[in-house]
Formats: structure tokens, C-alpha cells, sequence
């Protein structure tokens, strides 16, 4: 769903720059308290967010490279709005998602670079609130369960898809460059990301799923539900019956010692890898489904060519380069490195910074303390 350039005009566009960067201005500041385990949602297990935050937006970028047939002539790939706010939390999913349109746009002539704003409003924001909205409301209303977070994880990965379809035709009647039906326009968009929203529900069930089996207290979604250990007295000892002695010990739980997140980090990074390196090559081929409404509807009249589209890596393919599949699976693997390393560097200087602010008040205080 990425939009070109030429779809959106100027006014509309640049509202949406303002509203992108006053979105990621606010999860700039919602981030920090999530990388550093406070505020709602935190807790155990938040002060790992920071090492995955930028696995997650390397993550994204590569399954987005694994479009998928939905329809005859037309394909799918991953958003990655409910994937990251569910993993790593809402601000931060925002950040994920922008650094991945960020880094398309840059580096692969994928979505227009005058178009950013609409991209990261479509597709980071609107898919962010609207799936982890629902998220949050089918927690509470579901048991808690490990199975309940997957289940969430599903519906609101599904109905995310849509939504930003509706989002991007609200944007084209607005400010659309070419003279179409917009009730046309709605009905082609949803339909056909309906659709897309199933694999995308899909991806992210089994992606959460996959993390919660091994690691639950890695997934921002599901904090808080794991139940206190209790501490029960054997009936062999004597004591008073087992209703009597159990003991809510949350304690003991938080006392558990720290399990580092080396392997669940090499294990997605390898996983990334293998997917934009090899099973990229194996992607449909049709266009997807903003490109086939554009086309069949004429919404891409205008379109413009791309600012970057001499770059050397424009259209996940490496210049001079003739073998397709080593072309497109070395860029992929560039990608992944790229997103990697500009999303970690983000997500770490938040972090510290959010440390430092918390530490300048103890020191401020020091002083006053006696021995």
C-alpha cells in the first residue's frame, strides 16, 4: 500500500507530513517510557524492548519483500502496524513502522519521498491505533490466556488492513490528482484489502504466537496477564488446609532472575535474513493492491516517477548486478542490515535518554542523604 508520488496532491500531502511528524513527535516521547519499562504496560520484561525494537522494524521490512497472491493478478504483503504495537508497544510500533517506509523510500524508490506523510499516516499510524485499540479491548473481554493474546493478535492484524484502506481513500477524496469516483474507489480498496488483511492477520498470529511460546514476557501485549505465583503448604506437613495457606507471592515472580534475549534476537535475525535474502525471490510477482486499484480505477494518472528510482538499489534489486535472485537477495539483505541498524540506533538513544532523565533526579538528590 505504499503510495507514489503524484497520487496525493501538495496541500493534502503536506498536511499529512504534519501530522506524520507530530505523530512520531508524540511517540518519540511514549517510546522512551516504554524502552524503559514505565508507565502503562511496562514491567517485567519492558526493559528488554530496546534490543528488539530495531530487530522488529529489520523484521517488518523483510517480510513486507513477501508478497502474496490474494486474487487473480493481484497480491499482498505484511503492513506491520499490529505486528509491532503488540510486540514492542504502540509508541514504539509507530517508530518501527515509520523507520521501514523511511528506509523504503531512501533506499528502494518504494513509495513516494513527497508522499512519506501520507505513507507513515496510512500505514504506521492508522494501522497502529486502530489494531491495537482492538487488541487491548479483545484482552479484556477474553480469558487470560496465552492462546486469548493470539487470538487478539488475529483480529486485530485483520481488521488494521481495511482500516487503512478506508484511511487512504478518506486521504484521496481529499486531495486525490485524478477525477475518480470515490465510492469506486472505497469499494475496490476494501474489498480487495480484506482480503490482504487475512494473511496479514495471519503473519502476525503466528509471529506473536511463535514469541509468546518461548518468551511471553517479551511481548508488550502480554504483560500483566500471567497470574502471580502462589505458594501453597503441603497438607502432608500439618499445617492449615491448602485454601488457607495459599499466598499470593507476585514477589517471588519478579525476583525471578533475568534471561537474556540474545537467542530470540539471533533467532529473528536470522529468520529476517532468510526471508528478504531467499524467500523474497519467491514473492509474487502481481502488483499489489493499491497498485491494481490505481491502475484499474485511474487513480494513477498523475503518478510521478520516483526521486530515487536511479538509486542503486531501486526496486530491491543491486545495480550491475544480472542474476535476479542474487540481485534482489543481496538488496534484501542490505535492507534488513540498514533498517537494523538506523531502527537499534533510534530505539538506544531513547532508551539512554530516558535513563539519564530518571538518574538526574536521584543525583540531584544524593547530596542531601547522610551516611
Amino acid at each position: 500500500m505504499h503510495v507514489p508520488d503524484g497520487f496525493i496532491n501538495a496541500p493534502v500531502s503536506v498536511a499529512t507530513g504534519a501530522l506524520a511528524a507530530a505523530a512520531v513527535a508524540v511517540s518519540l516521547r511514549g517510546a522512551r517510557r516504554e524502552l524503559a519499562g514505565t508507565g502503562q504496560g511496562g514491567g517485567t520484561g519492558a526493559e528488554r524492548t530496546a534490543p528488539l525494537a530495531g530487530l522488529v522494524a529489520a523484521f517488518i521490512f523483510a517480510v513486507q519483500m513477501l508478497n502474496f497472491p490474494v486474487a487473480a493478478g493481484t497480491s499482498g504483503h505484511l503492513l506491520g502496524g499490529a505486528l509491532a504495537a503488540i510486540l514492542v508497544g504502540p509508541y514504539t510500533g509507530v517508530l518501527c513502522v515509520s523507520v521501514v517506509l523511511l528506509m523504503q523510500g531512501v533506499l528502494f524508490a518504494d513509495g513516494g519521498l513527497t508522499a512519506l506523510g501520507v505513507n507513515i499516516t496510512d500505514m504506521a499510524i492508522v494501522t497502529t491505533v486502530v489494531a491495537y485499540g482492538l487488541f487491548r479491548v479483545l484482552v479484556k473481554v477474553l480469558p487470560r490466556s496465552r492462546r486469548s493474546i493470539t487470538v487478539a493478535s488475529f483480529v486485530s492484524a485483520l481488521v488494521s488492513v481495511p482500516a487503512a484502506a478506508v484511511a487512504f481513500t478518506a486521504l484521496y477524496a481529499l486531495g486525490g490528482t485524478a477525477d475518480v469516483p470515490i465510492g469506486k474507489v472505497f469499494t475496490a480498496m476494501v474489498g480487495v484489502h480484506v482480503l490482504i488483511g487475512i494473511g496479514e492477520a495471519a503473519i502476525t498470529a503466528l509471529t506473536v504466537g511463535a514469541v509468546i511460546a518461548v518468551r511471553p514476557d517479551l511481548v508488550h501485549g502480554a504483560r500483566g496477564l500471567t497470574a502471580p505465583l502462589e505458594l501453597r503448604t503441603s497438607p502432608l506437613t500439618g499445617a492449615a488446609p491448602a485454601a488457607a495457606a495459599t499466598t499470593p507471592a507476585p514477589a517471588v515472580a519478579a525476583a525471578a532472575p533475568r534471561r537474556s534475549v540474545r537467542r530470540v534476537w539471533l533467532a529473528g535475525l536470522a529468520a529476517a535474513l532468510v526471508c528478504a535474502g531467499g524467500i523474497s525471490y519467491y514473492a509474487s510477482a502481481s502488483p499489489d493492491g493499491l497498485e491494481k486499484v490505481a491502475h484499474d480505477q485511474g487513480i494513477d494518472a498523475k503518478a510521478r516517477d520516483h526521486a530515487t528510482k536511479d538509486s542503486p538499489l531501486a526496486d530491491y534489486s543491486v545495480k550491475d548486478i544480472t542474476d535476479p535472485r542474487l540481485s534482489g537477495g543481496l538488496a534484501g539483505v542490505i535492507g534488513v542490515g540498514a533498517t537494523l541498524a538506523v531502527g537499534t540506533g533510534v530505539f538506544v538513544v531513547l532508551r539512554r535518554r530516558r535513563n539519564a532523565a530518571d538518574a538526574r533526579p536521584s543525583a540531584a538528590g544524593a547530596p542531601a542523604e547522610r551516611a
